[in-house]
């Protein structure tokens, strides 16, 4: 199982034509994803690829949501042997909401699919996005930006 003791609960081990270069240019490459009770799989997308989740053990809620201006959440509980599709470059996710460990292979649709994860962008960034335009865009307080922001 991979290492799930962080701040997420999960950790994804993908392999990609970085980690396996015999892949390039056959449009597929592979994740792993290790969920400790309650974990998650943040919200993220995938700019060059289509994700194909299969759940091999435990509990999983998932979701996606469309693009604008409809913003539509889906989403779905997921069990053992099920499968859930998630559109390439829209924002999804996954928690495991069952009592142990889960675990999920997700197959992708490129070689070199990409992730990004929304909160680490946002939040994250190097440098920093101003604070004035987060807080303008999150309709928050600046010092609610700089609290996030601190985080990561």
């Amino acid at each position: 199982m991979g290492n799930t003791s962080n701040d997420v609960g999960s950790n994804v081990t993908a392999v990609t034509v970085v980690e396996l270069a015999g892949l390039n240019t056959l449009g597929i490459s592979l994740a792993r994803i290790d969920f400790a009770p309650g974990g998650i799989n943040p919200p993220h997308t995938h700019p060059r690829a289509t994700e194909v989740l299969t759940v091999i053990e435990g509990s999983l809620l998932v979701g996606f949501v469309t693009s604008n201006p409809d913003n539509r959440l889906f989403t779905k509980m997921l069990e053992k042997g099920d499968v859930f599709v998630f559109p390439q470059g829209l924002i999804h996710f996954q928690k495991n909401v069952g009592y142990g460990h889960a675990l999920a292979i997700a197959g992708l649709s490129s070689q070199n699919p990409g992730v990004i994860t929304i909160a680490n962008a946002v939040f994250g960034s190097n440098p920093d996005i101003a604070e004035d335009i987060l807080a303008k865009a999150f309709q928050v307080d600046i010092k609610v930006v700089r609290q996030i922001q601190s985080k990561f």
